[in-house]
């Protein structure tokens, strides 16, 4: 990780010094619910109250943001594992052992997955100064439940992070449209991506942070569905609703999927690359 660190620092763009910002996702609690022999889903959560997992656990987080440094970083925190949490209830009444597990760093936060929560934050906070921490944003059921998701990441002390982030999908639609990988319909229209954004808006302003989107898929629909050759619509979505995406608070967007055989920058006939460039020349959009 340092020499990703290092290089990310020399990156040049036109011949010029362009330093670029790492974005790490710290995703481990799911390894520890292996550990305890719960895997996958809510009862990997049950793993953060044994103190011998969660000890092992904040030390290799600890190793982990000591290895970043002064590195001026990003770092998104356990995907799925929150919204996991919150099937279970108030993340204040979710046991975690984290006043044991961690005395020196967490010992006045409480034990629950609220205080994991804030144990995180305030590691990386300590040992990675220059680093942002961003609460990912697990809401399986925000579009039936987006309320009940702000009061929980409110409860978790997400107004204590430096952001939030979420996915918006981590596969080519065309990748899932295939019959062999569920005949899922995952393109967007003008309705799927505003209510998105409506999404993103309001857990923003619920938390006072800005929103992140992580894993936005590469293709396009002059692609032909084989593989690293899938059809999808978010890039050119987004870049057409840049302004809205400002006003419902986001402040980045990671593009990349998230697993193999989808498009990539080096296989979508240069559409991200020309709109990055088109966009970076008409001189972007500000933050909201």
């Amino acid at each position: 990780m340092t020499y990703r660190d290092a290089n990310a620092a020399k990156a040049t763009y036109q011949g010029k010094s362009r330093p670029q910002k790492q974005l790490w996702t710290w995703y481990s609690l799911r390894d520890l619910g292996d550990a305890a022999g719960q895997g996958d889903g809510p009862g990997e959560v049950q793993a953060i109250n044994r103190t011998d997992l969660l000890t092992r656990y904040l030390n290799d987080y600890r190793f982990f943001l000591q290895k970043i440094g002064t590195s001026h970083d990003m770092i998104d925190l356990e995907p799925d594992f929150w919204g996991y949490v919150r099937s279970l209830g108030n993340p204040h009444q979710v046991a975690a052992q984290v006043k044991a597990a961690n005395p020196t760093d967490c010992g006045s936060q409480e034990n629950s997955a609220s205080g994991l929560a804030q144990c995180l934050i305030t590691m990386g906070h300590k040992y990675a100064p220059n680093t942002g921490v961003g609460l990912h944003l697990s809401c399986f059921d925000w579009q039936q439940n987006t309320p009940q998701c702000a009061k929980d990441y409110t409860d978790l002390g997400a107004k204590n992070a430096d952001f939030l982030v979420t996915d918006v999908t981590d596969r080519d639609a065309g990748w899932y449209a295939l019959p062999a990988h569920g005949s899922k319909d995952t393109y967007w229209n003008d309705q799927k991506g505003f209510a998105a954004l409506a999404f993103y808006k309001t857990l923003a302003e619920a938390t006072g942070k800005s929103v992140v989107l992580w894993q936005v898929p590469l293709g396009n629909m002059a692609q032909n569905n084989t593989p690293n050759h899938y059809k999808d619509d978010k890039v050119d979505w987004f870049f057409s609703h840049l302004d809205q995406a400002a006003n419902a608070h986001v402040g980045g967007i990671l593009f990349g999927a998230g697993w193999s055989e989808q498009t990539t920058p080096e296989t979508d006939g240069g559409n991200l690359i020309n709109k990055t460039i088109a966009y970076h020349n008409a001189g972007g959009t500000p933050l909201k």
